[in-house]
């Protein structure tokens, strides 16, 4: 009973009505999210449509291995945050804990990951501009949307790692109880980044291959 107590927070009368109150704020955030990561989804869609023998050929030069490896990162990491998720539910202190941190360790192999596949395209000046290798002219176009798209991602996995590693201390601390519906919002924000990379794995890495 001390430890329910301990995950109410004010100004919220019982923890149900606090549990429905993340919910609805974590999924308006969510929400906003989508119509962003979906403004560029739908950039992506028209100028591929316009140009898809340049897309073709600008896919063809993504590294698969690095975005296979990340792909399979990135799943990994939403099943131990769903473990993670159920083993707070159940009060498992050390598994949650143990989840958690296997959940950042993942998420910190992806951005290791993509700062490599990063490099190797930089060395090969696949950046718009000048020196850029590839032709027609509109490939250009690809990479340019590859490095905002991936970019904008890495942004957010880092910051979910950040989240997941402040929730882990508060829970090791015991600053609030693992029961508490602090994990439900790690997990439901963490689910969306995976999903967004499920999107983008097919639309840069298999561009050209299928």
């Amino acid at each position: 009973m001390s430890d329910l107590a301990g995950a109410l927070r004010e100004p919220w009368p019982n923890l149900r009505l606090q549990r429905e109150g993340v919910g609805v704020g974590l999924w308006l955030f969510l929400a906003s999210e989508v119509l962003f990561f979906g403004g560029l989804f739908a950039t992506y869609t028209i100028y591929r449509s316009l140009n898809a023998e340049a897309f073709r050929i600008a896919g063809e030069h993504t590294e698969i291995i690095y975005g296979s490896i990340n792909t399979v990162l990135l799943l990994t990491s939403s099943l131990t945050i769903t473990v993670a998720l159920r083993a707070a539910t159940l009060q498992l202190r050390a598994l949650t804990l143990r989840c958690l941190a296997i959940t950042a360790a993942l998420g910190f192999a992806f951005l290791v990951c993509k700062g490599l596949e990063y490099h190797g395209d930089l060395e090969e000046h696949l950046v718009p501009g000048p020196r850029f290798p590839l032709s027609p002219p509109a490939t250009q176009i690809f990479w340019g949307l590859y490095w905002i798209m991936t970019g904008i991602h890495a942004i957010h996995l880092s910051a979910g790692i950040a989240v997941v590693l402040v929730v882990f201390t508060l829970f090791q601390r015991r600053v609030i109880p693992v029961q508490g519906s602090t994990m439900e919002g790690v997990a439901i924000y963490w689910h969306f980044v995976d999903s967004v990379w499920v999107v983008l794995y097919p639309l840069i890495y298999l561009m050209g291959r299928s």
